[in-house]
C-alpha cells in the first residue's frame, strides 16, 4: 500500500461498513485510489519523507546563482545543506516563503560569506538533506506504548485503539511507522459485573475507567461494543456494535481492544529503532480539506462498485436526452466538486514564473 490521506475505519464509519474482510479490501482500494489521484491532480504529497535530492547549480535554473527553486521537492525542514562539497550552515541562508513550510525555494543569506558553490562541475553540485512534504508537519497525540520495541518488532501494542486507524503514519521517538492492520489486545481487564443480553444494558464496570478512550471499540466474547462515555470505572458504551450479535457476559470476563497494531517500521527515510515502554506517540495529521476529499473520493468508488456504477444523477442545468430518457451527461459523486474546489484552493500547488 502507498500513503492514504485517510484511514480505514473513518471511510467504514461513513459508510456505516460491518466488519469483514471483503468490505476492507474493497475499502482499502478505493483510499488508494482516492489518494493517488490526489496526489496527482494537487501536485503535492502530504506525508513528510527524509531524503537527500541533489540539485544542479542554480544558474542552470536561470535564477541568481545565490536562490535555489526546489519546484515539487517542497521541504519541511533542512538538516544539512552541502554544495560543492562545503557544508553551510543554517545561519547562511533563508527558507521562503517566510510564512512557514512547505518550502519551495532556499537563498543564501547575502550578509553572510556562504555560497551555493558548484565544485568541478555545475551538475547535481547541490545536495539537501530533510524530510520534504508539500504541507506542514501537524501531528496529534495518539496514546503511547504499552510495550518496549526492539527495532524489528512489527506488531506494536498501544493504549488507545482509538486514536489510531489503518493507513495511519505514527512517530515515536525519530522513527515513523505506518499502519497497515489491527488486531485485539486483552486489556489487562476484565467485566466488573454480569451483562445482560439487552441493548439497554449499556454500563460496562471495570477497574480502571482511565485505561479505555472515548470512541475505542472494546470486545467481550464475540460481541463487539462501542465506547460513547467513561464515567470513573463505568464505560458508556453502545451493544452490539459494528455488525456484531447481542450476547449475554459474565462478570470477570476478559475486555478485548484492537490495540495491536501490524506496521511498517523505519518508514518514510527513518530509521527502526529500539523504544521505551510507554513512549508517546504522534499521529500525522494531513490537511482537512484533503482528508476530507480523500474521503469523498473513497465514498464514491465504493458506493460505485456496489451498485454497478449506476449511481448517476443529472448535472445542473443538463436536459435528459429525448429517445432514452436518460442524462446527457452522467455523473457519480458530483457532489465531490465542492471538496475538489476546497482541496484545490488550500492545498493544490499552483503553477508560478521562475523569476531571475
Amino acid at each position: 500500500m502507498g500513503i492514504w490521506y485517510t484511514t480505514r475505519e473513518t471511510v467504514k464509519a461513513a459508510l456505516d461498513s460491518k466488519e469483514t474482510a471483503r468490505s476492507n479490501g474493497q475499502i482499502d482500494r478505493a483510499i488508494e485510489s482516492a489518494s493517488r489521484l490526489i496526489e496527482g491532480a494537487l501536485h503535492r504529497r502530504f506525508y513528510p519523507e527524509v531524503r537527500t535530492l541533489t540539485w544542479d547549480w542554480p544558474n542552470a535554473q536561470r535564477a541568481r546563482s545565490w536562490r535555489l527553486w526546489l519546484d515539487a521537492n517542497e521541504l519541511v525542514s533542512v538538516t544539512t545543506l552541502v554544495a560543492g562539497g562545503v557544508t553551510i550552515a543554517p545561519g547562511d541562508y533563508l527558507l521562503y516563503p517566510t510564512d512557514g513550510p512547505p518550502y519551495n525555494r532556499i537563498e543564501i543569506d547575502l550578509s553572510s560569506s556562504a555560497a551555493f558553490a558548484s565544485g568541478d562541475t555545475h551538475q547535481q553540485a547541490i545536495s539537501i538533506t530533510g524530510p520534504y512534504a508539500g504541507c506542514r508537519l501537524d501531528e496529534a497525540p495518539a496514546g503511547a506504548l504499552a510495550e518496549a520495541l526492539d527495532a524489528s518488532e512489527t506488531a506494536v501494542d498501544v493504549t488507545d485503539a482509538a486514536a489510531v486507524g489503518v493507513g495511519d503514519i505514527l512517530r515515536v521517538d525519530s522513527e515513523r511507522m505506518i499502519v497497515t492492520g489491527r488486531t485485539m489486545l486483552d486489556t489487562g481487564q476484565n467485566l466488573g459485573g454480569n451483562l445482560a443480553a439487552s441493548a439497554a444494558g449499556v454500563t460496562v464496570a471495570v477497574s480502571t475507567g482511565s485505561a479505555f478512550a472515548v470512541d475505542e471499540v472494546i470486545l467481550i466474547d464475540s460481541e463487539r461494543m462501542l465506547v460513547v462515555d467513561i464515567a470513573g470505572n463505568n464505560l458508556t458504551v453502545k451493544r452490539a456494535w459494528d455488525g456484531s450479535v447481542l450476547a449475554a457476559h459474565t462478570a470477570g470476563a476478559d475486555i478485548y481492544a484492537p490495540r495491536t497494531l501490524t506496521v511498517e517500521r523505519g518508514a518514510l527515510g527513518t530509521t527502526a529503532a529500539t523504544h521505551l515502554t510507554a513512549a508517546p506517540i504522534a499521529r500525522h495529521v494531513p490537511p482537512g480539506p484533503v482528508v476530507a476529499l480523500c474521503v469523498g473520493l473513497a465514498l464514491a468508488q465504493v458506493l460505485g462498485e456496489q451498485s454497478g456504477y449506476a449511481r448517476a444523477s443529472l448535472a445542473s442545468g443538463e436536459r435528459s436526452d429525448t429517445t432514452s430518457g436518460r442524462p446527457r451527461t452522467q455523473k457519480i459523486g458530483a457532489g465531490l466538486d465542492a471538496l475538489w474546489a476546497t482541496a484545490y484552493a488550500a492545498c493544490g500547488r499552483k503553477a508560478r514564473i521562475r523569476g531571475v
